[in-house]
């Protein structure tokens, strides 16, 4: 058996008593460290628009810009947002404006200067979409079953996708070195997870029945990227192919055109036309380079 206390893969004996040791972070260090809190003094940008989004477009990211892309294509005017991009790997996060939106220093963050009195911050992903859902009642099953297993399937996300990123995104792209157990341990969870979604989409055109919602969009922007090859370049280490009922629905949604724009927004990184520094405008989406501030 296993002694749980040691590691047989790769030599190492955890210590009596933990101690951060910054070096070991490598590309990491800047942004990873055990205390939370501001590290300086830097105020969040504001633009014109009720709704002020402060992001990068990585999955998490790309859902809060989606529902509000998808959003503004179904007529909701409301939902005209600025979108600001934060260099985590520079510290954005940490400045003293972005940890008062939010003080666990990730991405993304809304704050709704819509609501009459003070700003209203929402930060954590799945959070910003359920509360973006029932504002504008959009993207949310009314009938309570369907509105119920909906949110079953956002909290699901929620869950899931740390095992995913965290794990097995960076055990299999990131860690400096290379170990079979975490790879292993990781890659069996996300192909049971994958496995779970491909059960359910047998039968159900969406997650939560026929119709698109907030669940599709908060899974879709990990697992569909997943699926589809744009995530990691694990597609064939984790035979992708084998889940035919995900590939469809994810497929289904990429061609949407509230999709391909908010996975846009905020992405710095890949092919010029696919990225968005920033967005203040639709017309933003004209152009392959975005604006870097407000006209």
């Amino acid at each position: 058996m296993i002694d749980p206390k040691k590691s047989h893969m790769d030599g190492y004996t955890p210590p009596k008593i933990w101690r951060w040791d910054h070096e070991a972070e490598g590309q990491f260090a800047a942004i990873n460290r055990p205390t939370a809190g501001s590290t300086h003094k830097k105020e969040l940008p504001v633009g014109i628009h009720p709704l002020q989004l402060y992001s990068l477009g990585t999955p998490n990211g790309a859902k809060v810009s989606i529902l509000l892309e998808e959003l503004l294509a179904t007529g909701h005017d409301g939902a005209e947002y600025d979108a600001w991009l934060i260099d985590i790997m520079s510290g954005d996060q940490f400045g003293s404006g972005y940890v008062a939106a939010n003080p666990n220093s990730k991405i993304p963050v809304l704050v709704d200067r819509s609501t009459g009195g003070d700003p209203q911050r929402v930060f954590e992903s799945g959070s910003i979409l359920l509360y973006l859902a029932e504002k504008f009642d959009a993207f949310l099953p009314k009938a309570t079953a369907d509105r119920v297993e909906a949110i079953n399937w956002l909290f699901w996300q929620m869950a899931s996708a740390p095992l995913l990123g965290g794990g097995f995104g960076h055990f299999y792209s990131y860690a400096p070195t290379k170990l079979k157990y975490p790879i292993d341990r990781f890659s069996m969870e996300v192909k049971r997870q994958l496995d779970v979604l491909d059960r359910h989409l047998v039968e159900h055109t969406y997650m939560a029945g026929e119709d698109y919602c907030i669940a599709d969009i908060a899974i879709w922007s990990w697992y569909g990227l997943l699926v589809q090859g744009d995530l990691y370049d694990a597609g064939e280490f984790l035979s992708v192919h084998e889940y035919v009922n995900v590939r469809r629905w994810a497929e289904s949604i990429s061609q949407r055109p509230a999709v391909r724009r908010g996975i846009r927004v905020n992405r710095v990184w890949g092919e010029a036309s696919g990225q968005m520094r920033e967005r203040h405008k639709a017309a933003d989406f004209d152009t392959t380079d975005a604006p870097s501030t407000q006209d």
